[in-house]
C-alpha cells in the first residue's frame, strides 16, 4: 500500500494547514518514508507537518524535483531538524548541505527496489515513479519538460497508473487516457479541463490531500 499525503500546495482541503506558493508531499511506500520537493517556506513546511502528525525524523529520504524557490525553498528548514537523509537531486541543483548523503540523476533509473527517477530532463527537472498493484504513480514537481518526455523516461519500468503533482501548463490531455488516477496541483493551469475530460479519475489536489492507493 502507497500513501501520499500533499503537505504543501496553492490551497488547502484541510483546514488546519497553511496554503502557499509551492509543493510537497510524503510518500510512505514500500518500507520508505520520502519527502518529495519541500515547498517555498520552511516555516509553513515544518507547520503543516506538525498539523499531519508528521515527524520530520521518520523521513528518510528527499527527493528535489527541480531548483526552483517554491519546490526547494523549505530544505534548509527541513535539514536543520533532520540532517540524516539522502537527497536525491537533479544533476544542476547543487549546493545541499547538512544532509546524510547527496545524490544525482541525469538519466532514468531506479534509486530503490520501486522507486524511479526520471533523471533531469531539458536540463531542468526530474519526476518520481513509484510501483503500486495497478502500475507507476508518477509524482511530479512543474513538469517543465514536455508530459510525452516524462512518461516516455519512465517506460522502461512499466506502465503509468496515476500522476499526482503540478502538471504547468500541460495540455496534451490524450496522454491521460489511461490513468486511473489524476490529481493536478499546484501550478497547473488546466485543472477545470482535466477535471471535466476525466471525472473518474480526477481528484483535487491541496494541502491536506491524502491518497491511499493499493
Amino acid at each position: 500500500m502507497i500513501v501520499l499525503t500533499i503537505i504543501y500546495d496553492n490551497s488547502a482541503v484541510d483546514a488546519k494547514l497553511k496554503a502557499d506558493w509551492g509543493f510537497a508531499a510524503l510518500i510512505q511506500a514500500h518500507g520508505r518514508t520520502l519527502l518529495f520537493d519541500t515547498g517555498g517556506n520552511g516555516q509553513i513546511l515544518l507547520d503543516n507537518m506538525r498539523a499531519l502528525q508528521i515527524d520530520p525524523k521518520t523521513i528518510s529520504d528527499v527527493f528535489i524535483s527541480h531548483g526552483h524557490f517554491d519546490h526547494i525553498g523549505g530544505l534548509s528548514h527541513f535539514l536543520n531538524e533532520n540532517g540524516d537523509v539522502i537527497v536525491h537531486a537533479p544533476l544542476s541543483f547543487r549546493g545541499v548541505s547538512h544532509a546524510r548523503a547527496v545524490k544525482y540523476y541525469d538519466h532514468p533509473q531506479k534509486i530503490y527496489d520501486h522507486f524511479f527517477s526520471s533523471g533531469e530532463l531539458d536540463h531542468i527537472e526530474q519526476s518520481l515513479a513509484v510501483d503500486t498493484d495497478n502500475g507507476l504513480l508518477l509524482v511530479s514537481g512543474c513538469s517543465h519538460p514536455a508530459m510525452a518526455q516524462i512518461l516516455g523516461a519512465f517506460a522502461p519500468f512499466g506502465p503509468i497508473y496515476g500522476i499526482v503533482g503540478g502538471l504547468h501548463g500541460f495540455d496534451q490531455f490524450h496522454l491521460f487516457d489511461e490513468m486511473t488516477l489524476i490529481c493536478p496541483a499546484h501550478c497547473t493551469k488546466a485543472v477545470l479541463e482535466i477535471k471535466n475530460r476525466f471525472p473518474q479519475a480526477y481528484v483535487a489536489g491541496g494541502a491536506g490531500r491524502i491518497l491511499t492507493i493499493g
